[in-house]
């Protein structure tokens, strides 16, 4: 091959062979007893050298996927998932008080736009604040009134 292209003759692809040993054929088990024939690697005797058992079998035993608990109940594909902004949050958004809407929380980064918000009572609040939102807790609308404020 090297001796070829010394004498300037252009390499092509159908000259090209793989590596030495680097296409090691599988080891077809079964096929006669100098190679790996008679039990093929299975062993002697029992289920599991005649035939095929599916996964999970274990033997007539009770299988685990059955022994365990079952889940129960189920996942509300309609639940609503709020986006939380807490008391503390909006004090510190809202320094001199004022209007709380959505499309202010979007514009001030505290929330994302399209989702529903609702405003949660972790906090302190000492300014007036009139809010607007989908939901407010109950602690958070009493700390909101008890600051001069009002929730519409």
């Amino acid at each position: 091959m090297s001796e070829n292209i010394e004498r300037g003759e252009v390499l092509k692809a159908h000259h090209l062979r793989p590596a030495a040993g680097s296409k090691k054929a599988k080891t077809r088990v079964g096929r006669g007893e100098a190679s790996k024939g008679k039990t093929a690697g299975r062993g002697t005797k029992g289920t599991k050298a005649r035939y095929q058992v599916r996964a999970g079998f274990e033997g007539g035993q009770m299988p685990l996927h059955m022994r365990t608990p079952k889940l129960r109940g189920f996942k509300n594909p309609f639940r609503t998932e709020y986006q939380v902004v807490n008391v503390a949050k909006l004090a510190e958004l809202y320094p001199k008080g004022g209007d709380v809407t959505i499309a202010d929380l979007v514009a001030k980064g505290a929330v994302r736009k399209n989702q529903p918000v609702k405003v949660l009572g972790d906090g302190d609040l000492s300014v007036k604040l009139v809010i607007d939102v989908d939901k407010v807790s109950a602690s958070a609308r009493e700390k909101i009134v008890a600051a001069g404020g009002e929730v519409k």
